[in-house]
């Protein structure tokens, strides 16, 4: 899939930002189009069906939240990505959890856009024809045969910590919040402490400098997330 075929719908009701938006991902090749308000931007993804989705969560006829979990509904599956100016960790968790795919926040840089554009198609790509074999830099994850490699040699993991690794490769290059992994992990009851105790573990088998992680990085206060595939 190439830019120019991938339709971009911007759903912002400040000019400036629409405007900004518009001008940086057209020169990218991106076909962009944009609605002011919730109301335009459901009848816009229903005649246009776009690819991506930039969502801004302060518009002024429905909050971002509620028009995101109307999208979730119908089974809109196409990639959200929020731009907000509000950095409360709260409500940056309460979107992923409802179903966008990543955040950026206001202001923020045209090639940080960019790359999360990118990794959100390629997300998108990947859950739709996942690979057996998962590759990013000298980590190598074979969810087949349930082997983890860093370059040649093999990576002894604990169950829970190759479960944990397991779904974070599922939605490489996406951040996870704490209750989702949580969820997906130890069926939600289990506290955020012990998530954090092996992603420590982890870390500490796969990571060549531990506190300075290249693998899974974490999304401070919202959960972690694990390098896109090469």
């Amino acid at each position: 899939m190439t830019n120019a075929s991938v339709k971009i719908l911007i759903v912002d009701d400040e000019p400036p930002i629409r405007k900004l938006l518009r001008v940086g991902l057209s020169t990218q090749g991106y076909a962009i189009s944009e609605a002011p308000a919730a109301k335009p931007a459901m009848l816009m993804v229903r005649a246009e069906k776009p690819d991506l989705i930039l969502l801004d969560l302060g518009l002024p006829d429905m909050g971002g939240h509620d028009l995101l979990a109307a999208w979730r509904r119908e089974g809109l599956h196409v990639p959200v990505i929020i731009l907000s100016s509000r950095t409360d960790e709260a409500g940056i968790v309460k979107a992923l959890e409802l179903g966008a795919d990543d955040y950026v926040t206001k202001p923020f840089g045209m090639n940080e856009l960019a790359a999360r554009i990118r990794n959100a198609l390629r997300h998108r790509l990947q859950q739709q024809g996942e690979k057996p074999v998962f590759q990013t830099g000298e980590l190598s994850v074979d969810l087949v045969k349930r082997i983890v490699r860093l370059g040649s040699q093999e990576v002894k993991l604990s169950p829970k910590e190759y479960d944990i690794l397991r779904v974070l490769v599922q939605h490489a290059g996406k951040v996870l919040t704490h209750r989702f992994l949580l969820e997906h992990i130890w069926g939600g009851s289990a506290d955020v402490q012990y998530l954090r105790v092996y992603v420590r573990q982890l870390r500490q088998k796969i990571e060549k400098t531990p506190d300075e992680p290249q693998y899974i990085t974490t999304e401070t206060g919202v959960g972690y997330r694990l390098r896109e595939p090469d």
